[in-house]
């Protein structure tokens, strides 16, 4: 993991994937990554299913994430849970694996006192709210999406608003797949912000196949992508600097 970066990427899905890569092969590369994965499996009145389910399950699970299924209503309040739940859960770990390099490899957060595990978690949950952020949101428009997206928008907005508190640096971007012409379309590039988003999904062309797992290993190279312009912008910034002698 970026030291002081928590990297997630939110699969907002309602189906089963049909094309390409397997998706929880591609989660279980991000994990190895630093990149956490989580999934909610978004329903209305009909159920996913149990092929559904277990994909949703098996893709967070191999990419170190929390999965969800919910009702598209309560999508809102369960976008920003899962989020959060992440985060946390991911900090976990990171503690977890610092106490095991100074107490030894049998150390967890669990094995402390009472006293130092209170003492733990008030480090974490001041992490939560320290560290930067950076989530990349899929989402999936296949044709049974088409009545969910409204709710997935008004998500996205509010997970957005929820956030503005923390101190630390919140960076979303939101791709949709099945693309036009390609598996993966680019609707929001990196932003504080998700405000623009507005009326975006009410534009998309909805349908064809569901390809979960190309767009999972698209996702992650926008990491690496977005690290490496910023390297470049950075670099720029100081061949300018020394060119004008400071």
């Amino acid at each position: 993991m970026e030291k002081g970066t928590l990297k997630q990427i939110l699969l907002l899905t309602d189906g089963c994937s049909n094309h390409g890569e397997d998706p929880v092969a591609i989660a279980a590369l991000a994990k190895e990554q630093g990149i956490v994965v989580n999934v909610i499996g978004v329903v209305d009145d009909n159920h996913l299913g149990e092929q559904g389910t277990k994909e949703v399950d098996a893709i967070a699970m191999a990419g170190g994430g929390v999965s969800q299924i919910v009702y598209a209503k309560q999508l809102s309040q369960t976008v920003q849970m899962v989020t959060r739940q992440a985060m946390t859960q991911t900090l976990h770990g990171v503690v977890n694996k610092e106490l095991q390099q100074i107490f030894g490899k049998e150390s967890e957060m669990e094995s402390l006192s009472p006293e130092k595990r209170g003492q733990v978690m008030e480090v974490v949950d001041e992490l939560g709210e320290t560290v930067s952020l950076q989530v990349l949101i899929l989402v999936d428009t296949s044709a049974s999406m088409k009545n969910k997206l409204p709710m997935v928008q008004d998500a996205l907005t509010d997970l957005s608003i929820s956030l503005t508190s923390r101190m630390g640096d919140n960076q979303f971007s939101v791709y949709s797949f099945p693309g036009k012409r390609k598996d993966v379309d680019k609707q929001l590039d990196w932003t504080p912000h998700i405000h623009s988003l507005t009326n975006i999904f009410n534009k998309l062309s909805l349908g064809g196949i569901t390809p979960t797992g190309p767009a999972l290993r698209f996702a992650i190279e926008q990491f690496g992508r977005r690290g490496s312009r910023r390297r470049l912008l950075s670099n720029d910034e100081e061949q300018r600097a020394e060119e004008s002698g400071l």
